[in-house]
């Protein structure tokens, strides 16, 4: 995307590009042995367009929900991921993949702003708005995935997550050849918004969004005959992602 796009508020041309050569060839070994382990379809793959800005807005029940999104969907993603993980190897593993490092507690300008800069290069940001794995009913949702659509102009495609965390567990990856569904919905056109953006009108849109996860997600129970795992069985509160 071009430097004087880059220069729109919020201002990305000073922003790094995440490190892309990893991620994209890294992919096919890890994608591949993903689908030797666990039993993984992926329904709806062509309502992800394959070139241009995407905001993958997924529910979130299961810690192998942002490594799935990033390598196995059909395009790379880079997703925003609770710094709390950067630390030793698995931190290392996840810069050097491209993904977003995240602060859950406080306001992230950065973390936006280099997943915009990601949108403005034409490439794809994921991320998890009920911003913690849980039942994945997405009873709430954050604006970040409205915001940066907004921002971008970048389309929206609604995921939904069955089989990466079994009912009444809260086990980092389900048992071998467990099965999982990843299901893509029906891509939301968004028209970029200049500066300033209203609030109202991310909360608005934060709605549409959240409302189009959670059609996704009963279409995809429907369909498989899966259902959702239900709340952690304890107080464990950890996400990948706002």
């Amino acid at each position: 995307m071009s430097t004087t796009v880059s220069c729109d508020l919020p201002r990305t041309h000073t922003i790094k590009h995440p490190p892309r050569l990893a991620l994209h060839r890294l992919r096919p070994a890890f994608a591949a042995v993903a689908h030797r382990r666990w039993d993984i379809t992926q329904v709806g793959t062509e309502n992800v367009p394959g070139h241009g800005p995407v905001v993958l807005a997924a529910n979130h029940i299961g810690f192998l929900d942002g490594p799935l999104m990033a390598i196995v969907g059909p395009r790379p993603v880079h997703a925003l991921t609770k710094r709390e993980l950067y630390s030793g190897p698995l931190g290392a593993f996840l810069t050097v993949s491209g993904q977003i490092p995240v602060d859950r507690d406080e306001p992230d300008p950065l973390a936006l702003k280099t997943a915009l800069r990601v949108l403005r290069d034409g490439g794809v940001a994921g991320l998890f708005p009920e911003r913690t794995r849980g039942s994945g009913e997405v009873l709430t949702a954050a604006g970040g995935a409205a915001y940066l659509a907004m921002a971008s102009g970048a389309t929206v495609v609604p995921m939904a997550f069955l089989g990466t965390r079994l009912p009444g567990t809260s086990s980092t990856f389900p048992p071998a050849r467990t099965r999982i569904v990843m299901t893509y919905g029906e891509p939301l056109t968004i028209a970029q918004q200049g500066w300033p953006r209203r609030q109202s009108d991310v909360r608005a849109l934060t709605e549409t969004i959240r409302q189009a996860i959670i059609t996704n997600v009963r279409a995809a129970e429907a369909a498989t005959g899966m259902t959702l795992p239900g709340p952690l069985p304890d107080d464990e509160n950890s996400q990948d992602a706002p």
